[in-house]
């Protein structure tokens, strides 16, 4: 399967594997680039540099195909070395980053005279343009139906993706909403060059997160996920729990004048108890509306398989004779 986005990475597949927090680790990262993706450590997750290089070194010890590093720069009082970060990347021989967050523009030139190939994530068409000026080499199309943060726009994939298309350059990725051959399809007509899967992903042999996580997300419906901290302008999908619905309700009686303080003890130190420890009533933790599609929790390598199959199928049997 041959794509602008194989090409720039060096990749079988047009498939990557988002970068998540407390999931983006070196076993999921070297099974998805392993069965012909692209795996993204999460850098982040990662306490210190030296620990990112450690993870780094291990996925290399585990795969020799190309991955990625995700690099989520976020506006803090305290921020993380971002500098000592970025060279545990170029130090460790990754030659492809995604970028999250914060406009990377500051951070491409080093990235770029070590060769690194750079996808920023974006959730609009304008960010798009902007990640394309600035000399991004792809970008990653993440619409309202993904998990995680969606931005503030609410415009789905059967919209943002064509809009996309009529306006970038650089090759692009479909993300949110991204399950299987079906997705691969559509991604593709819409004029996407591939697709980014995180929610997917999560739920699979490899994922190194607590198999009550694995479970949730197989036994989720479309239905079950939430947006929260939308009156902070940082909305969040995430999956429904207890503490889910307590932080909603926070912010129907808080309305406007509600602090990041106010819902801390739902949103703050939650990944490692929900993804490690299978606390699942733990907080607030990102998932994608996709969740009703995922029914079962495959290798890596059968997922991959699956998808391409399908995708393959679809084109070439169910389309080809309906358009005869």
């Amino acid at each position: 399967m041959k794509t602008r986005i194989t090409e720039l990475l060096g990749t079988t597949y047009p498939i990557v594997q988002g970068g998540m927090h407390h999931v983006g680790y070196a076993e999921l990262a070297s099974a998805v680039s392993n069965a012909g993706g692209l795996g993204i450590i999460t850098a982040l997750t990662q306490r210190t540099p030296d620990d990112l290089a450690a993870e780094i070194e291990k996925a290399h010890s585990m795969t020799d195909k190309p991955f990625g590093v995700n690099l989520t720069f976020l506006p803090m009082l305290n921020p993380p070395d971002y500098p000592a970060y970025v060279q545990a990347v170029i130090e460790g021989g990754v030659k492809i980053v995604e970028t999250a967050g914060n406009n990377p523009a500051k951070w491409l030139p080093i990235l770029k005279e070590n060769d690194i190939k750079v996808i920023h994530k974006c959730t609009s068409v304008r960010h798009a343009l902007k990640a394309q000026s600035i000399g991004c080499d792809a970008v990653s199309v993440d619409g309202f139906e993904c998990g995680g943060h969606p931005g503030e726009d609410d415009i789905p994939n059967m919209i943002l993706l064509p809009r996309a298309a009529e306006e970038l350059e650089i090759p692009f990725l479909a993300s949110g909403g991204m399950a299987d051959g079906r997705s691969l399809a559509a991604v593709l007509a819409l004029g996407a060059d591939g697709m980014n899967l995180g929610t997917r992903f999560i739920a699979t042999q490899e994922a190194p997160v607590h198999e009550s996580v694995k479970q949730a997300i197989v036994e989720a419906s479309e239905l079950d996920t939430r947006l929260v901290m939308r009156p902070l302008r940082n909305t969040e999908r995430v999956l429904t729990n207890a503490a889910v619905e307590r932080l909603l309700d926070k912010e129907r009686t808080l309305g406007a004048e509600i602090t990041f303080e106010d819902i801390a003890p739902e949103v703050a130190g939650v990944y490692p108890r929900v993804m490690q420890g299978g606390e699942m009533d733990a907080g607030a933790w990102s998932c994608g509306m996709v969740a009703g599609l995922i029914h079962d929790i495959p290798t890596v390598a059968e997922l991959m398989e699956r998808i391409v199959g399908e995708a393959r199928e679809i084109v070439n049997d169910r389309l080809s004779k309906m358009l005869a």
